[in-house]
């Protein structure tokens, strides 16, 4: 139960559901109940699958290409990095124009839910805790998210602007000391290989 929670709680930062809540939120508003409905069926889906895909393949694609998980550790710690700090000092999540058919697939199912953080962390957190506490984290958090934009609307107005906004502040923030700790343990895992095997 521990390696689910230390799956989890970092997936669950990851994915931020609250903090682009104010995004689908202008993404949606001139949307019929019915068509939102079907919006977030195909968020749904397209998340739960690019991030199983990626959960999946993810690491033998690396290892294919020769790229470590220490290498892949650094490299995604310092995206999460800039990630964060991108949006604790900007507090801006990237909204465009989109196709109204193919909104629920991009960009609310990727990039918004399950986003370069997200798919940073499963590869990271497979080779760490193994596939199947890495594969309930993904499921249950994306899950959570779709639940959190099905009731929406309810929850924009009890946080209210400011609520929405501090906890995604302090959702960045952990993400940014996530992505400290992946770079700190991917620097000491490349010395130690080098010093080991040189």
């Amino acid at each position: 139960m521990k390696t689910f929670w230390l799956c989890f709680v970092p997936m669950f930062v990851a994915v931020d559901a609250i903090g682009v809540l104010p995004v689908y939120l202008g993404l949606t508003e001139n949307l019929p109940k019915s068509r939102r409905t079907g919006v977030l069926i195909q968020s749904l889906i397209t998340a739960l699958v690019v991030a199983l895909v990626f959960l999946i393949a993810g690491p033998a694609l690396l290892r294919l290409i020769g790229i470590t998980v220490p290498d892949f550790m650094v490299a995604g710690g310092i995206l999460l990095l800039v990630i964060s700090l991108y949006d604790l000092l900007t507090g801006e999540k990237k909204q465009q124009m989109v196709d109204t058919d193919t909104l629920g697939a991009v960009p609310i199912g990727i990039p918004l839910i399950t986003g370069p953080a997200v798919l940073t962390l499963s590869v990271v957190l497979v080779d760490t805790y193994g596939i199947i506490p890495t594969t309930a984290a993904v499921v249950i958090n994306i899950t959570i998210a779709i639940i959190v934009f099905w009731f929406s609307k309810p929850i924009a107005i009890f946080l209210g602007n400011t609520g929405t906004k501090t906890l995604s502040k302090i959702a960045s923030l952990l993400l940014a000391s996530i992505a400290v700790m992946l770079i700190r343990k991917g620097v000491i895992e490349i010395i130690h290989d080098t010093l080991n095997y040189g």
